[in-house]
């Protein structure tokens, strides 16, 4: 599989071609290299590192084979079906000879160059596939895909194509997701809304060419090459490529200004029944936020953008809690720190922190001895620390979605031998089983947090020692959505603001979940985890492919390791507030 060592190489040999090629279109180098990693990323990475010259890795990158016994639907199905073209024999050994050269450096294809029927069907480092030589002889037959400007056009061209399908070929831009789209009918011939990127090719660990693609996108706009500052920033080990935190274009001209209670944002003018069933967002007293037309929708309504903790959020708001700013003011963006990982054998704090990191540190039970916190126990205060538990891990999108698949299973919070997850006595734990699962996954989510007077001790320079019940107390549901807003960033954490960008994260290995306060704070809020799409679990979408309902996973008054769970569960007329969160 491709890494970002594996993509500077491709951009260093082949980006100035590919600028020059793709001038007037709306793709770029980093979305022709996520097509020749997933293409080709089987192949060329090896040869590159085999230390062959360029042109005999672009001779040698051909692939996916047929024999006289396995057929397909489309042209050739077999080899007697090659033969009874013209010239077919010529081509079936120009397409022999291509895999047994190749064979003799990627071991995965030894076994097929054995077999002296095999022979390949897809060739260059695009894969232009053999069905086209009915119409197109001689670009095999003179072998044009060993020329890199060659195949490009030929991509090029079959991404136009997708662009056609999906109605987008009047777009100068298109966003990551929806060129993984295009690369979906780049493999396929056509796409369905309804089925996300889950279309395509599917592999041996049931990752879809679409889903692939979209991973490997996001990690070439990490790779810097010739000093250019990467679109994304290169994530810290064992984390996600996310794009950074986007500022809002002008400045603000309105201020929230509401005593109360928070300003309600909603996705439509005008307030739904129940009344949050088009809440998309709350804005606090004095809010900076920006119209976007000016001009208020019925008189009672305004069309306003607002940054939330890292998140863009975008809808409208009663003009009746929004005053006119004198002069217009920059939005500050609040960009959340780069934090590192943590470990699953992190020891609790109990000094300052160190100069760098978050200014309040992070805070675990203290643990008395070789004391173990197994799954099989009732919930506690300690985090798991059982032998050989799992941990995110994975330089690419797909490693870290993998990883993230075998802590959903590890954790089985559907399994009643897990008592630590398990309802009892009218008690839930759905912040026990987010705790665990960010903490496996690298990413700080409080178990237990410091109390009042301890933040102000250490804010004063005080060392101090967590003690439960004293300087650190146990953290709730509800508590969460407050640290999460108060805290959150400081640890890596940001806003998402849509179902989409959740599960778009989730299935780029990054961690993202919903969190919902309750209006009562005696009563239990509710967490949940937005998880990867993989085989056939999967998100549910509407017609046109928006995500309704993300693949989630929770502990609560019912627990399940994987499902889409009830509609717009956060909207409940229960829950006072309720926020999208992501970590990279």
């Amino acid at each position: 599989m491709p890494n970002a060592e594996d993509i500077r190489w491709f951009k260093e040999q082949f980006q100035d071609r590919i600028r020059a090629a793709t001038k007037n279109t709306p793709f770029d180098t980093d979305m022709i290299a996520a097509i020749a990693c997933q293409e080709t990323g089987e192949v060329w990475p090896i040869l590159r590192r085999a230390g062959l010259p360029v042109n005999q890795i672009l001779a040698l990158c051909v692939g996916d084979t047929l024999d006289a016994d396995r057929g397909r639907s489309a042209f050739p199905q077999t080899k007697t079906d090659l033969l009874s073209k013209p010239r077919g024999q010529i081509m079936f050994d120009i397409a022999r000879q291509a895999l047994v050269d190749m064979a003799k450096h990627v071991k995965s294809y030894k076994a097929a160059a054995a077999m002296p029927n095999k022979f390949c069907h897809g060739f260059g480092m695009f894969q232009r596939d053999l069905q086209f030589f009915v119409d197109d002889p001689d670009y095999f037959l003179d072998r044009r895909y060993e020329d890199f400007d060659d195949t490009l056009a030929h991509c090029l061209a079959e991404l136009k194509r997708g662009l056609r399908k999906l109605k987008l070929e009047n777009r100068s831009q298109i966003s990551d997701f929806e060129f993984a789209c295009v690369a979906i009918a780049y493999n396929t011939g056509g796409f369905d809304p309804k089925r996300g990127l889950k279309q395509g090719f599917k592999n041996d660990v049931g990752r879809f060419y679409g889903e692939e693609v979209f991973g490997f996108v996001h990690l070439s706009r990490t790779v810097e090459v010739a000093g250019a500052t990467p679109a994304i920033p290169p994530p810290a080990d064992n984390q996600a490529p996310l794009p950074p935190p986007k500022a809002i274009e002008g400045d603000a001209d309105f201020r929230v200004a509401i005593e109360d209670s928070m300003l309600r944002l909603r996705s439509e003018p005008k307030i739904s029944n129940p009344p949050t069933k088009n809440v998309i967002g709350h804005l606090a007293d004095g809010q900076l936020v920006k119209s976007v037309t000016g001009t208020p929708v019925n008189e009672a309504w305004l069309e306003v953008q607002a940054s939330l903790s890292g998140g863009v959020m975008r809808g409208f708001a009663s003009t009746k809690f929004l005053v006119p700013l004198t002069r217009p003011a920059p939005i500050p963006l609040e960009t959340p720190v780069a934090a590192p990982s943590i470990t699953t054998d992190a020891t609790p704090v109990v000094a300052m922190p160190a100069a760098a990191g978050p200014s309040i540190p992070a805070v675990f039970m203290p643990r008395k001895g070789n004391a173990l916190t197994p799954r099989s126990a009732p919930a506690g205060a300690h985090s798991l620390n059982e032998p050989s538990q799992p941990t995110r891990s994975g330089g690419t999108p797909a490693e870290l979605v993998v990883s993230i698949v075998k802590i959903i299973d590890w954790l089985g919070v559907d399994r009643p031998e897990h008592q630590r997850y398990q309802p009892r006595n009218g008690l839930t734990f759905c912040n026990i089983y987010a705790h665990d699962f960010c903490f496996l996954a690298g990413v700080y989510l409080p178990r237990v947090w410091w109390s009042s007077r301890a933040l102000l001790d250490i804010a004063a320079g005080k060392q101090v020692a967590p003690l439960l019940g004293d300087t650190i107390n146990e953290v709730r549901a509800n508590d969460l959505f407050r640290w999460l807003r108060d805290f959150g960033p400081s640890f890596g954490w940001r806003r998402g603001v849509s179902l989409d960008e959740l599960q778009q994260a989730a299935d780029l290995g990054a961690i993202a979940i919903i969190v919902a306060r309750r209006k009562e704070d005696g009563r239990s809020g509710h967490i949940v985890i937005v998880i990867p799409e993989m085989n056939d679990d999967q998100a549910r979408r509407n017609s046109s492919g928006a995500v309704i309902a993300p693949l989630q996973s929770q502990a609560g008054a019912i627990n399940f390791a994987r499902g889409t769970g009830q509609l717009d569960w956060f909207k409940n007329v229960q829950f006072a507030e309720s926020a999208f969160w992501i970590h990279p």
